[in-house]
């Protein structure tokens, strides 16, 4: 349990990169990442990361993951891991990401992912009170609910919930659900969050590859989101040259705050709605004789 916040689990902790003291490191958050596993946020959450890197005006990113990575699958020299040996290489390889990135400080939550999935957890609830509550910051990123892993889409709702119950005055202006198993190149132009991803390169590839543990196995998670991140600014516009060498989409969840009556499939199903009129728009306008 951490002495700085009450959080709730085992092994949870607060690391601050740069040595300053965690209420000192978290006051300055302007960027808050809350994602599930460990390697979520530098591969959804990476716009978040790049605005603060340098600390330009004052920016600077706190991550949050929220899992203890002890169900990961596993291969290569880590097949014989335990799950706890698991547990320990990926807190490892989160908080060397930290450091790379520059980061205010990086929370490691350690919950189990069945604690994350139960919406009656109230350890999970309590640790994103005291988060959000020490880091007040001005933009948060996380899951959407559209993506197709259940822990993602759990801790998407869980931090939801928490934000719901901070008051109004004090949430953060923008919410941003990333795409991470599930693209969102699929939604209509004007829904999308739209996230330039042109930092140094050596930056992004570095962050990318500290995950060894989930990558020497056979999942080239690496290789895949830099495919994604290009695919979206190449697939972007038709009729023009490429603006960006990297993308990534989000969809603005910032409603779900404004009206806390606002049921997250009904948000969620908008979109969807959105695509739907698109698609038959097209079609019936094409299959007109001219």
């Amino acid at each position: 349990m951490s002495s700085i916040l009450p959080l709730s689990a085992p092994g949870a902790e607060i690391y601050v990169p740069d040595g300053k003291a965690p209420t000192e490191a978290l006051a300055r958050t302007t960027h808050l990442g809350v994602c599930a596993h460990a390697d979520d946020l530098e591969f959804t959450a990476y716009h978040g990361i790049l605005e603060c890197f340098g600390h330009k005006n004052g920016s600077w990113f706190t991550g949050v993951t929220v899992t203890d990575g002890g169900g990961s699958a596993r291969g290569g020299r880590y097949k014989d891991y335990t799950d706890e040996q698991m547990r320990e290489a990926r807190k490892g390889e989160q908080k060397k990401a930290a450091a790379i990135g520059g980061y205010a400080a990086q929370f490691l939550l350690n919950h189990p992912s069945r604690a994350v999935k139960d919406p009656a957890h109230g350890g999970v609830a309590a640790d994103l009170d005291s988060v959000l509550t020490a880091c007040r910051p001005r933009v948060v990123y996380t899951h959407n609910f559209q993506d197709k892993h259940d822990s993602h889409v759990a801790v998407a709702l869980r931090v939801i919930a928490a934000l719901r119950r901070l008051p109004k005055a004090q949430r953060p202006p923008r919410v941003i659900g990333c795409e991470a198993w599930r693209g969102l190149d699929w939604l209509c132009d004007p829904d999308k969050v739209a996230m330039p991803l042109d930092g140094p390169e050596d930056l992004a590839d570095a962050l990318l590859g500290v995950f060894d543990s989930q990558i020497v196995g056979g999942k080239r998670y690496d290789l895949a989101t830099r495919g994604r991140r290009q695919a979206n600014a190449t697939y972007f516009e038709s009729h023009a040259m490429d603006q960006n060498k990297a993308m990534a989409w989000g969809m603005d969840m910032t409603p779900l705050l404004e009206d806390d009556g606002l049921d997250p499939f009904d948000y969620t199903r908008a979109y969807i709605d959105r695509f739907t009129a698109e698609i038959k728009e097209r079609i019936q306008r094409l299959s007109k004789p001219s």
